[in-house]
C-alpha cells in the first residue's frame, strides 16, 4: 500500500486519503469532491503495493465492460483525478499509481499493526486502539478487491489488538489492555483468541470474577450460535477459577 505515515502523528499539509470508516480525500484539510468512478480508482490504487498496469486496473474496476470500454472508463477517471489541481495519481502509457505524496490512513494503521505484531512495541504515538478499530470502506461496493482488502485488514488488526492487549497488561496498563481486548471482541465476537486475550487481562489484574463472567458469557454464546464448546486452551486458562 502507498502513502506510509506513522499512525497518530501530526498530519502535515498535503493530500490525505481516508479508507477507514468511509471514503474521503482532502487537501490541506479541505474536502475534494470526486465522482464515484474516480473514487473507486483512487481507493483501488491506494491499496496496491505500487503502480499497476493500466489493463489490470481497468479490467478489475470495470469488470463487466469490454476491454475498449474499460480502457475508456479508466482514461475518464484519470482525467477527473487530475482536475482538482493537486497530485492524486501518476500515469504512464503502461502503468497507473497513487501519487507518492498522498497520505493514506490505512497504510499508517497497517504499519502500526505490523509493528505491534512483529516487534512488540507498545509505546507508540496516538491512540493505537482507535487506529485499529475501524473497518475498510464499510458499506462500499462488494467488489472482490474491496472484500479482499477488508478481510486482510480484519485479520491483521485482530492479531494486532490481541498483541496490544497482552503488551499493555504486561506493562501494568490494565485499563488500556481491556480496551484493546474489547476492541478485538467487537471486531469478531465469536473469535476465541479475542475473548482469551480479554480473560487473560482480567486474570493479570486479579479480577477473577470478571474473568469467569467473561468465560461463561462466551461459552453461552458459542453454544447458542455454533453449538460448540471452548477449546481446551481456553478451558485450561480458567480451570483454576472453576475448582471448588
Amino acid at each position: 500500500m502507498n502513502g506510509a505515515a506513522v499512525a497518530g502523528s501530526s498530519v502535515r499539509p498535503g493530500v490525505a486519503l481516508r479508507l477507514l470508516n468511509g471514503f474521503s480525500v482532502s487537501h490541506d484539510g479541505e474536502p475534494i469532491d470526486l465522482p464515484s468512478s474516480a473514487e473507486r480508482l483512487l481507493a483501488y490504487l491506494a491499496i496496491q503495493d505500487g503502480p499497476v498496469r493500466r489493463f489490470q486496473a481497468s479490467s478489475t474496476l470495470w469488470i463487466d465492460a469490454t476491454d475498449g470500454h474499460a480502457a475508456a472508463s479508466l482514461r475518464s477517471a484519470l482525467w477527473r483525478l487530475r482536475q482538482p489541481g493537486h497530485p492524486l495519481v501518476t500515469s504512464t502509457t503502461t502503468h497507473v499509481g497513487l501519487a507518492p505524496d498522498v497520505v493514506v490512513d490505512l497504510t499508517a494503521s497497517t504499519l502500526l499493526a505490523r509493528t505491534l505484531v512483529a516487534e512488540g512495541v507498545v509505546d507508540l504515538p496516538g491512540d493505537p486502539v482507535a487506529a485499529l478499530g475501524e473497518d475498510v470502506l464499510p458499506g462500499w461496493y462488494d467488489d472482490d478487491w474491496v472484500l479482499f482488502c477488508r478481510e486482510r485488514w480484519r485479520q491483521l488488526r485482530l492479531h494486532a489488538l490481541e498483541a496490544l492487549a497482552a503488551l499493555l497488561a504486561a506493562s501494568g496498563r490494565y485499563g488500556e489492555a481491556v480496551d484493546a481486548a474489547y476492541a478485538a471482541v467487537r471486531v469478531e465476537p465469536l473469535r476465541e483468541s479475542a475473548h482469551r486475550a480479554l480473560i487473560a487481562v482480567h486474570l493479570a489484574e486479579g479480577n477473577r470474577s470478571e474473568a469467569l463472567r467473561e468465560f461463561r458469557a462466551y461459552t453461552r454464546m458459542l453454544r447458542e450460535e455454533l453449538d460448540v464448546t471452548p477449546s481446551p486452551h481456553l478451558m485450561s486458562l480458567v480451570a483454576p477459577l472453576t475448582v471448588r
